[in-house]
């Protein structure tokens, strides 16, 4: 089985070594050089001419989706590469696209690039670079597929090949929204702990010792409150779901709060720190 890996960035790259390791014939694509300078010297065979790239068993789609103008998602990198793939693929040839992409996407390029002559899966990478261990090309993931002949496909390259346990949902839609709907979800939680921090600074009182109490109940698990949200997906990810559902109220505020959050970090250190107590605040209240 020949494997070939697009897009040799921090998953991409992880994702190679991993099929490599299992023994497998992998090759990898990538438009920088830099990026395939670093995947040869693991041991990776790559190249940044498309034409050098073998015909394959299993094309695995890993590069960067983007936004347009800040706010409206940019999943032409995808587009781009499909193409690609089109020229040389067959209907026993395996796509599986772990980019994330908005619902409706994968379906699209099915329909308009592949024509219906490939097996297609969706199963987005929830790689980990904090820690690769737990958290990195082997872990829990999901898998939709575009029909059921793709799905037992994927099913044996991931589950019964890579050895990757796998979460089936009914659809690819389902396996698309999921992706940006962890991330978004844990936009919110930063965004939270965020705002308490500013809350409990404001009144004199630690936000640790606050987010390390209520930390002890059961099913609360408050998150630090560090220099802003920062990184490539969780930013990018939010903004495509708010372009699902522009109506989007609470979303919107996390953004917002994560914004005056960075803003209040940058005058904090210019500001006299807060002497009063919660008490003091109260007192003044009644």
């Amino acid at each position: 089985m020949k494997i070939c890996v697009v897009g040799l960035g921090e998953v991409g790259l992880a994702t190679a070594i991993y099929v490599l390791n299992k023994g497998f014939d992998v090759y990898g694509y990538d438009i920088s050089i830099h990026a395939i300078e670093r995947a040869k010297k693991l041991g990776i065979n790559a190249s940044i001419k498309w034409i050098d790239v073998p015909k394959s068993d299993v094309y695995i789609i890993c590069v960067s989706t983007l936004l347009k103008e800040g706010m409206f998602p940019d999943v032409s990198p995808v587009f781009d590469v499909a193409e690609k793939i089109a020229r040389i693929s067959d209907r026993n040839t395996l796509v599986s696209i772990e980019s994330t992409i908005v619902p409706g996407t994968s379906r699209k390029i099915f329909n308009t690039i592949f024509h219906g002559n490939v097996k297609l899966v969706h199963v987005p990478h929830r790689y980990w670079r904090g820690d690769p261990v737990r958290y990195g090309v082997k872990q829990h993931r999901v898998i939709g597929a575009i029909n059921n002949k793709s799905l037992d496909a994927g099913l044996y390259f991931y589950k019964d090949t890579l050895d990757i346990p796998l979460h089936v949902v009914s659809s690819i839609e389902v396996a698309e929204m999921c992706k940006i709907a962890e991330n978004a979800y844990r936009y919110v939680q930063i965004a939270f702990a965020e705002e308490l921090r500013m809350i409990c600074e404001s009144i004199g009182l630690n936000f640790e010792e606050v987010r390390r109490a209520c930390n002890t109940k059961w099913n609360i698990e408050i998150l630090e409150a560090r220099n802003g949200i920062g990184g490539h997906c969780l930013p990018k990810d939010i903004r495509y779901v708010i372009y699902l559902y522009p109506n989007s109220v609470l979303l919107k505020a996390a953004i917002e709060a994560d914004k005056r959050y960075r803003e209040w970090l940058k005058n904090r250190s210019q500001k006299t720190p807060a002497t009063g107590t919660s008490i003091d605040l109260l007192r003044n209240l009644f």
